[in-house]
């Protein structure tokens, strides 16, 4: 479990192949500095488990849905990428509950600067479109964010946009990201509760409905 609270940002230092998957080292000074064979480390939004390590690296394998679902895919050395050990229990939750567990991918569709901050509109899938709200909160690339915009629900292509301050600019990738570049994205995890347990409503409704019919009986 992470919070989306970027502790460093690190580098791609190898990628080899490892059945049908990948095994990627990442030079990652703080992230190791208390790391064990097993833990937990957010890379870019997607929760990898450490392997092996040394120093100041540490080398995860990546399977093949985590490659086809997230940009790792894309990932080579000399790749920067968004660092995070997993939150600890006694430990404050700054951003908000991130699995590491990616929905999906975005592209980014604008990138207007502003006098201290800079506005990112993002495009996403169809299907992710209902769990992203205005003022809700979304995890781009691991970062832990605020909905700032989002399009109409009757728009023929679904965005959302987030507004970067200057310290998020300078302690993650996102102030390198330019239009087209693509990013993970992991939808709040309380909307994607919501969102299953209304497709089962009329299910559970029925269900409670024969209950009730069966007790009056």
């Amino acid at each position: 479990m992470f919070t989306g609270i970027i502790e460093e940002r690190g580098e791609i230092v190898a990628v080899e192949p490892s059945g049908d998957g990948v095994r990627m080292t990442v030079r990652a000074p703080l992230a190791v500095s208390d790391a064990h064979h097993g833990d937990s480390i957010s890379v870019s939004g997607v929760c990898l488990t450490v392997v092996d390590q040394g120093e100041d690296w540490f080398t995860a394998d990546v399977m093949r849905q985590s490659l086809d679902m997230a940009t790792l895919g894309a990932f080579g050395p000399g790749t920067r990428v968004n660092l995070e050990r997993a939150m600890a229990a006694h430990g404050r939750l700054g951003g908000h509950i991130v699995q590491g567990h990616v929905d999906g991918t975005g592209t980014v569709r604008e990138v207007r600067p502003g006098a201290e901050w800079r506005v990112i509109r993002i495009s996403l899938p169809a299907e992710l479109a209902p769990l992203v709200v205005d003022k809700g909160s979304i995890a781009v690339d691991g970062v832990s964010l605020t909905v700032s915009n989002a399009s109409d629900a009757a728009a023929p292509d679904a965005w959302f946009e987030v507004s970067l301050i200057p310290e998020t600019l300078e302690a993650t990738t996102l102030g390198d990201r330019v239009a087209g570049d693509r990013v993970n994205l992991e939808t709040d995890i309380l909307a994607r509760h919501v969102q299953r347990l209304l497709a089962f409503a009329p299910t559970v409704s029925d269900s409670a409905d024969s209950l009730t019919e069966g007790g009056s009986r």
